[in-house]
Parts: structure tokens; C-alpha cells; sequence
């Protein structure tokens, strides 16, 4: 390793979540030749009253994206008081999977709870857990404000005094990301995605718990949650780190009009093309909408034309969500740790278009074929659903901030156990025993 002193931070030929770094204020890990994180002095400390609305500026530190084709080494702070604990028998700066631990700087004093909206039933657990993170473990708790108006809650003259230590924010609105110091989800897969995207650059370590439908990525049980909160406030955990896409959707703003039942540009452009970043933990999916035609897009690979999708669409999904659309669409299961981004065809109209794992350095890029017949949409982890037109492109990478998220057990064994429990992986009636007699036919 060769280690710049005093810029706290280190930087190796290794590649993966499992680099040495130093886990000071300012955790980052990079290749050999990666330029160096550029930053500017520690903002001043800031005072928060409770159940006041919170609006922090953005982070002030811009990380430059290693070019290395094993993909960004990921960034190991997680929120202002987390990171990942220094593993001394790591081999070739690469950290074993089920060795990855949770440590905090300085310990945790807030805390995010996000609760699936519409659910009543969990009502009672999202108070029960408030009223322990408040009451015992003197947290500071951030909820949405969409979150109190559920007359549920509002009316509830038992909970008002717990409401009254809340932070509240909105979405899109306030910027929470060097307040929080861990998330607790409550619901499905579903909670995890929406917890990611309220995180542009680094996520505070992530606790989900499963109440929700399906449970993939939840792998805590909500019966014995305090003293599965408490190992997680004491330092107490295994996180396994699930690498996001870097999402930058580049808009033309060119004028759309239809003539004929087909889609025409007027060629008019507005002085600059409009571009949106996304993070992404799931996959970006370009499918061809509402159109009846097939979907025909472009794929290039760091520059190069690689093939065009005809079909339904195209998924680029991470490994983590390998186990989600890509899987119905015929992918294989990817396990988290591994660095890498599934391209997966969607009912495409070729016998031998078949799914394909490219590095997690690569940069892909997606735009309309010249001679489409219509136009594509993209959305991101089923969200921000929008129309892709000629001339727009989407550009994808592997992005420097992962999610931290805490394990149950450890992430071999919570992955092959989601794999088993939800998906029912390989489960079949087991075939019986011969005995000497019938092996004798």
C-alpha cells in the first residue's frame, strides 16, 4: 500500500470494498493512478433543534471516478460517523466478504426511519420503534414529514410527545445526508430502494428490517429488534457494500410532434442539453413504452458500438439487482460482492441474444438507433419513468458510493438464505434412497 501522509487516505492495486483505508473523517479508497478526492475545509459544526425541518447544502467533497476496468473503488464512509473497520489479513488488499464489520468513528446519535407509506400494519411497530430509539437510546430520529400526516399517527395523543423530538424533511426538498448516521427501514425491497435514493453520494449504513411482501434485500426479523438495534449502535455487525449505478441522462430538449402516427423532430434545440444524475441500486430498464413497435437502441461499451437491442427493451442492473427483473428477464444471480453490471435482453427478437456480465469499470451508454420507429423510456429502480427521444443518450457506470447494507448474519450466508426463503432457489422434493434389493433392477 502506499499511503500520502497526512491527506488521510490511502490508495493500492487492489480493487473491490476491500481496500485498506484510513477510517479518520475522511475515508477514501482508490486505485493506483486515481486522482485524489478534492476537497474543501470541514464545514463548521451546525446545531439542529428537534421537530424542525432540516436543509443541509451538499457535500463538499467531489470524488473523481477510477477508470480501472474491476470498477470505483467504493467510498468507505458511510454518513458522518461510520465507515468500514480496517482488516489487517486482508490478501492483495482484497477483503473477504463474510470479514467486512461495521465500526463508528465516534458513536451514532441520529438516526433515519423510513415506514412504507399506506401499510397500517406497521403502524404500531414504526411507534414502538420510535418510542425505544427516543426513550432508551436517546436518538435523535428523522422521519418524512409525509409519514406524521397519516391520521394514525397525527391523532394519536399517546404518541404526540415522541412526535415532538422528531426531525422531519421531504424529499427532493431538504438535503439530510450529513445528518443521518444509519438508516432503519421498515417494509420491503422496495423501502431499501426508496432509503437509496434519498442518497445522491454517501449512505449512511442501512438496517432493514422485513416487513414487506417479499424481503430479498430485509434480512432482520422485527421480533427482536432492540437488541438488533443495539449491535448495530455498539458497532456490533457484518455490512455487506451493494454497489450502485452512476445514472446521467442526457435530454436534447428537442420539440416532439407527431405526424401520421410517427414521431417527428422539428430539430429546434434549446442552447444546452438538459442532463439528470441518478443513483441507482436496482437497474436502469429501456423498454418501448407504450408503443406497440419493437424497441431499437444502440448499446455502446466505453465508446464502442457493441449491438442494438431489438426487442422490448434492455436492463443494465447491478448485482444486486440480478435478483430482481434481470432474473424474470433470464439473467443469473449475482452475488453482491462481486463486481461487475448485467446487461439483460427483454423478450428480444434474436434466438441468441442471451444476458451477458460486463466489468464494473465499463461505461455503457444507450441512445435511440437511428432508424427507430418510435421512441424508448427508461426508469430507474421503477422510478422517474421518462421518454427517451432521438438524439438523447443514457450514460451508465458503476458509481464510488455504495450502499452499506448491515447483515442479519453475514452476506454468504444472508444471500443463499434470501435465495432460499424468497426465491426458493433449487427447492424440489428430494429423491428417495435405493436399497440393495431395488438396485439389484
Amino acid at each position: 500500500m502506499e499511503t500520502e501522509e497526512g491527506s488521510g487516505w490511502t490508495r493500492g492495486t487492489g480493487s473491490g470494498p476491500g481496500l485498506d483505508v484510513d477510517p479518520g473523517p475522511c475515508c477514501y479508497a482508490g486505485f493506483e493512478g486515481t486522482d485524489v478526492p478534492e476537497q474543501d475545509p470541514k464545514p463548521q459544526n451546525r446545531t439542529r433543534s428537534p421537530s424542525s425541518s432540516v436543509s443541509s447544502p451538499p457535500s463538499c467533497t467531489n470524488y473523481r471516478r477510477s477508470q480501472s476496468l474491476h470498477g470505483p473503488s467504493p467510498v468507505t464512509t458511510f454518513g458522518p460517523k461510520a465507515c468500514m473497520m480496517k482488516n489487517p489479513k486482508a490478501i492483495m488488499h482484497i477483503q473477504d466478504p463474510a470479514s467486512q464489520r461495521l465500526t463508528w468513528n465516534n458513536p451514532p446519535k441520529s438516526v433515519l426511519v423510513i415506514k412504507k407509506i399506506r401499510d397500517p400494519s406497521l403502524l404500531q411497530p414504526f411507534k414502538n420503534l420510535c418510542k425505544f430509539l427516543t426513550e432508551q437510546k436517546n436518538m435523535i430520529v428523522y422521519v418524512e414529514s409525509k409519514v406524521l400526516e397519516d391520521p394514525a399517527i397525527a391523532c394519536d395523543e399517546n404518541f404526540a410527545v415522541i412526535k415532538n423530538y422528531f426531525c422531519t424533511f421531504r424529499e427532493e426538498f431538504d438535503d439530510i445526508s450529513n445528518c443521518v448516521d444509519f438508516i432503519i427501514c421498515l417494509g420491503g425491497d422496495g423501502t431499501l430502494l426508496y432509503a437509496s435514493s434519498l442518497f445522491q453520494e454517501s449512505v449512511p449504513p442501512v438496517m432493514a428490517f422485513h416487513l414487506g411482501s417479499l424481503g430479498f434485500l430485509t434480512p432482520f426479523s422485527f421480533d427482536t429488534y432492540q437488541s438488533q438495534v443495539t449491535q448495530v449502535i455498539e458497532g456490533n455487525a457484518a455490512i455487506i457494500l451493494r454497489s450502485r449505478l452512476k445514472v446521467r441522462v442526457v435530454k436534447q430538449c428537442m420539440e416532439k410532434k407527431t405526424h401520421k402516427g410517427l414521431i417527428v423532430l422539428n430539430g429546434d434545440m434549446e442552447s444546452s442539453p438538459k442532463t439528470l444524475q441518478y443513483q441507482v441500486l436496482n437497474e436502469v430498464v429501456v423498454d418501448r413504452g407504450p408503443s406497440s413497435y419493437l424497441s431499437n437502441v444502440d448499446l455502446f461499451l466505453d465508446g464502442h458500438l457493441i449491438t442494438t437491442v431489438q426487442g422490448d427493451g434492455v436492463i443494465v442492473s447491478t448485482p444486486t439487482g440480478s435478483t430482481a427483473y434481470a432474473v424474470a428477464a433470464g439473467a443469473s444471480m449475482i452475488h453482491p460482492n462481486v463486481p461487475a453490471i448485467m446487461i439483460t435482453p427483454i423478450c428480444p427478437h434474436s434466438l441468441s441474444f442471451r444476458p451477458i456480465v460486463v466489468p464494473a469499470g465499463v461505461e455503457l451508454k444507450i441512445m435511440l438507433s437511428c432508424d427507430a420507429r418510435t421512441t424508448a423510456w427508461v426508469s430507474l429502480d421503477g422510478r422517474k419513468r421518462q421518454e427517451i427521444c432521438h438524439g438523447d443518450s443514457i450514460t451508465i457506470t458503476t458509481s464510488c458510493f455504495p450502499v452499506p447494507s448491515i447483515c442479519s448474519r453475514d452476506p454468504l450466508n444472508d444471500w443463499f438464505e434470501s435465495l432460499g426463503q424468497c426465491l426458493h432457489w433449487n427447492v424440489r422434493k428430494k429423491q428417495t434412497y435405493l436399497s440393495s434389493e431395488e438396485e439389484e433392477f
